[in-house]
C-alpha cells in the first residue's frame, strides 16, 4: 500500500491521576503485512470508553493491563482490505479489539462480522457492541426491574446510563436520571423520556432524588460512585439492587479511593449491591443485540452517539468521558 501508514498511539508510561501527553507515544508505521491464515483491517471507528482508564494501570483487576509500549486497547470496527483467512473475505466488516491504529492485522480470534446495513458502524461499539451488552445485562439480571419499580441511573446521558434508562421505561419503571448539565437533562426527559433527571452540577443530589423519587429507590445503576452513590443510598427501599458498573468519578484519583460511607443502608435495608462486568454474559449477546435492535426499530429505544474525527485526536478525546464533554456514545472515526 503505497504512501499509506499505520498510525498508533501507544502507551509510553502509567499515568498517575489523570493521563496526561507524556502518557502516549504517537507512532507512524507500515501498514502490516498478512500471512496465511490472517486478514488486514482497515479500523473505521473506535470505542473510547471510560473502562480504558483502568486498563492503563499494572493492578489485578477483570482484564490484563495494557503493556508498557503496546497500542492501547479499544474496541473496534473496520472493513476487511486483504485476507488470506478463510473465514473472512474483503469487504466484510468486522468488530473486535483492534486498539487505537489505522490497521490491524488479524487471525479471527475474537473477531466477529457485522451487517453494515442493519445499522450505523457506531452502533456496533455502543448500543450493539459492549456498552449496550453492560447496559442490558446489567440492568435486567442484576438489576431485576419490575414494573411501577423506581429506577435511578448516574452518568444518564452516556452511552451504557441513557440506555439502562428507556429499557427501565420499556419495563414499565419509573426513571430518573442523573446527569451534568440543563441540555443533557432535558435530553434526557424530552428525547429518551425518563420521568425526571437531577442536574448534579447545579443541584443537590439529596434533596433532588427525595423530589424525584417520592416512592424511594428500588434499583440503583451507578457509573460514577463517589458522592453521588453516597447520596442515593440514603433513599434505598427494603431489597433494593444497587448495580455498580462504573465509578468514573473515581478513576484518576491520586489519593485513595472514596468508598460508600453510607453503605450500612445495605444492611438496613437488606439490599444488595453487586458490581458487573460485561464478559460474564458472552454466551448471551445475541439476544441482547435482538432485544435492542427491536426496541431501535420500534421506535421505543433512541440512540444518540458523539463522534470525533481524526485519529491523531485520541489524548484529547479521551478525556472528554472524565470531564462529563461527551453527549452519548463516544466514538473516534479514524479518517484517512
Amino acid at each position: 500500500m503505497t504512501n499509506v501508514t499505520n498510525k498508533q498511539w501507544r502507551l509510553k508510561t502509567r499515568p498517575f491521576g489523570e493521563p496526561g501527553d507524556d502518557t502516549w507515544e504517537y507512532t507512524q508505521t507500515a501498514v502490516p503485512k498478512i500471512q496465511a491464515g490472517q486478514f488486514l483491517v482497515k479500523v473505521d471507528y473506535i470505542s473510547l470508553d471510560p473502562a480504558m482508564r483502568g486498563w492503563l494501570n499494572d493492578a489485578k483487576s477483570y482484564i490484563e493491563p495494557v503493556q508498557i509500549g503496546d497500542v492501547m486497547r479499544a474496541g473496534t470496527v473496520g472493513t476487511v482490505i486483504q485476507s488470506q483467512h478463510d473465514k473472512f473475505k474483503a469487504g466484510d466488516v468486522v468488530c473486535g479489539y483492534n486498539g487505537v491504529q489505522s490497521y490491524a492485522v488479524s487471525d479471527g480470534t475474537g473477531m466477529h462480522k457485522v451487517d453494515p446495513n442493519l445499522a450505523p458502524l457506531s452502533y456496533y461499539l455502543g448500543v450493539l457492541g459492549m456498552p449496550g451488552m453492560t447496559g442490558y445485562f446489567g440492568l435486567l439480571k442484576s438489576g431485576e426491574p419490575k414494573a411501577g419499580e423506581t429506577v435511578v441511573v448516574s452518568g444518564a446521558a452516556g452511552a451504557v446510563g441513557s440506555l439502562v434508562g428507556q429499557i427501565a421505561r420499556i419495563k414499565g419503571c419509573h426513571v430518573v436520571g442523573i446527569a451534568g448539565g440543563k441540555e443533557k437533562c432535558e435530553f434526557l426527559v424530552n428525547e429518551l423520556g425518563f420521568d425526571a433527571a437531577v442536574d448534579y452540577k447545579s443541584e443537590n443530589v439529596k434533596k433532588a432524588l427525595k423530589q424525584t423519587c417520592p416512592n424511594g429507590v428500588d434499583v440503583f445503576f451507578d457509573n460514577v460512585g463517589g458522592d453521588i452513590l453516597d447520596d442515593v443510598l440514603t433513599q434505598i427501599n427494603q431489597k433494593a439492587r444497587i448495580v455498580i458498573c462504573g465509578a468514573i468519578s473515581q478513576y484518576n484519583n491520586t489519593t485513595p479511593i472514596k468508598g460508600p460511607s453510607n453503605y450500612l443502608s445495605l444492611l438496613v435495608n437488606r439490599a444488595k449491591m453487586e458490581g458487573i462486568v460485561v464478559f460474564d454474559n458472552i454466551k448471551e449477546y445475541p439476544v441482547a443485540m435482538q432485544d435492542i435492535a427491536a426496541w431501535i426499530q420500534s421506535g421505543d429505544l433512541k440512540v444518540k452517539d458523539h463522534i470525533v474525527e481524526g485519529i491523531e485526536t485520541f489524548p484529547n478525546t479521551l478525556m472528554m468521558l472524565f470531564k462529563g464533554e461527551n453527549f452519548g456514545k463516544l466514538v473516534l472515526k479514524v479518517g484517512e
